[in-house]
């Protein structure tokens, strides 16, 4: 592909050299670089590309992207000049792959919680309907059934469109999309064409990366801003951002509810640990996820197939198939009845949701015992709000290790008992090693009783001092309610 048809779409460039040279590849990764390869110098976190364009240069890019000012011009290589690299690299990989998004109905899901979940059975379902269809998510990536191991929650955009390329070349006519903030603030998804987008709803998190819940709130509200006329947009009523994420959007606006009216209104009837009766839109339905927080994700993905163009008596009966995601309230029958939960809840929000929901179900004289740490190099003040939360709705409390990263898992628990009373510290258990605190909550366990295991959900591995350890809390929770 020739230079000139590769930065098509930017804006606000200047070209030193060459613009009519073909290039083999694209690469943000010096140690990548193959002969003839075009180098975008990414700004980083920690690591800024820009200086290592000389090795990019030395490995064979014959073309170097960098940001204005930045880059020291070496005879015969071909610079481009833009305001932002990061913007500069998903309109330059779009059009690489020949913009795969274009050819898809692609669908975005962002919010705190839910994005998965919603994702995922948008998916199925359209499988289950016949359609073919990819999804990019949080677990894995997947292109009519076919697997991929998930590394970001949304990938770079190098990978966003190798995969949506690979989607459309294999006939997927849809693909659904978890979209993080991050994805947006670091420009992850630009150069995307989105049919449609969907907010879940909004609570703390990241606020170790957001300076203020502000930042927060303005880079889920760009994502719709993006949505051109022809997509639309559907959004949680109930949640008081809803609207405000579809302020300025110039999308075809749609929202869901289980307390307002609502383009898709739902109401619950009754709930259990097997799953949730509800009516929709005055249809009565029986799902097999339980919860309120699932009720709500249930109304996105009902009106989302509907504005797909399906059937709303099909999508209905597909729904009432479908299963949990993995790690999501996942539910594991141990011995002498009693329940596992497994959870990714590591918010104080969906740490409450999973809570609420065990209780509203939970029989008579049985117990909670819930097994929570929290993230290391995280967000530091959702940890004593979390533990105030798993006391007030827990019998039994065991603090552990989630993935520490580079932080002590010892002071990370002590950050969330710091939320805590003195008579509530006095009834609560520390085991920092995983494993041994479920193993300690299955032991105690009686019969009804319910295990919530939070924080980890679908993960197989433990992060610790930068190197990720086999770990899986299915495995060890089935092992000890044999």
């Amino acid at each position: 592909m020739k230079i000139h048809e590769v930065i098509e779409g930017l804006k606000d460039y200047s070209v030193t050299g060459n613009s009519d040279l073909e290039i083999n590849g694209l690469t943000f990764d010096s140690r990548n670089v193959q002969k003839d390869d075009l180098f975008i110098a990414v700004k980083g976190l920690t690591v800024d590309g820009h200086h290592f364009i000389d090795q990019a240069v030395e490995n064979g890019a014959s073309v170097v992207v960098c940001e204005k000012g930045m880059g020291k011009t070496q005879q015969g290589i071909t610079y481009i000049e833009v305001p932002n690299t990061r913007k500069a690299l998903g309109i330059i990989a779009s059009n690489f792959y020949g913009n795969p998004s274009k050819e898809l109905q692609l669908i975005g899901v962002t919010g705190t919680n839910g994005k998965t979940t919603i994702a995922t059975l948008l998916y199925n379902i359209h499988l289950a309907l016949g359609y073919s269809a990819g999804l990019l998510s949080t677990i894995e990536v997947k292109i009519n059934g076919r697997s991929y191991t998930a590394t970001h929650t949304t990938p770079d955009p190098l990978r966003i469109n190798y995969y949506l390329r690979e989607m459309v070349d294999t006939g997927c006519g849809y693909c659904f999309m978890e979209v993080s903030s991050h994805a947006v603030s670091q420009e992850r998804i630009a150069g995307l064409t989105f049919k449609g987008g969907i907010f879940t709803n909004l609570t703390q998190d990241h606020l170790d990366y957001y300076a203020t819940f502000r930042e927060y709130l303005e880079a889920k509200k760009s994502f719709f801003d993006r949505l051109t006329n022809d997509a639309f947009a559907i959004v949680n009523k109930d949640d008081r951002n809803g609207p405000v994420m579809i302020q300025n959007t110039f999308a075809q606006t749609y929202t869901y509810s289980l307390t307002k009216q609502a383009d898709y209104r739902g109401r619950i009837i009754e709930m259990s640990m097997d799953g949730t009766h509800m009516n929709i839109n005055g249809k009565d339905i029986w799902i097999r996820l339980p919860g309120k927080f699932n009720a709500y994700n249930i109304l996105a993905v009902y009106g989302t197939a509907l504005l797909c163009g399906h059937s709303e008596i099909e999508i209905l009966k597909a729904v009432s198939e479908m299963y949990p995601v993995k790690g999501r309230f996942e539910i594991i029958q141990g011995r002498g009845n009693i329940m596992a939960v497994i959870d990714y809840a590591h918010t104080p929000d969906a740490l409450l949701n999973a809570l609420q929901t065990i209780n509203e179900v939970l029989p008579q004289g049985s117990q909670v015992i819930t097994v929570v740490g929290a993230g290391g190099n995280r967000d530091r003040t959702k940890r004593p709000k979390m533990a105030k939360i798993a006391v007030a709705y827990s019998n039994m409390v065991i603090f552990t290790s989630d993935n520490p990263r580079n932080e002590d898992p010892d002071i990370i628990i002590e950050e969330m008992v710091a939320g805590l009373t003195q008579d509530q510290i006095s009834g609560i258990l520390r085991i920092v090693n995983r494993e041994e605190a479920i193993k300690t909550a299955c032991m105690m366990a009686n019969a009804g009783d319910v295990i919530l295991v939070a924080g980890k959900g679908h993960e197989t591995y433990q992060e610790i001092k930068g190197k990720r350890y086999s770990f899986d809390d299915q495995e060890i929770v089935k092992k000890n309610l044999k």
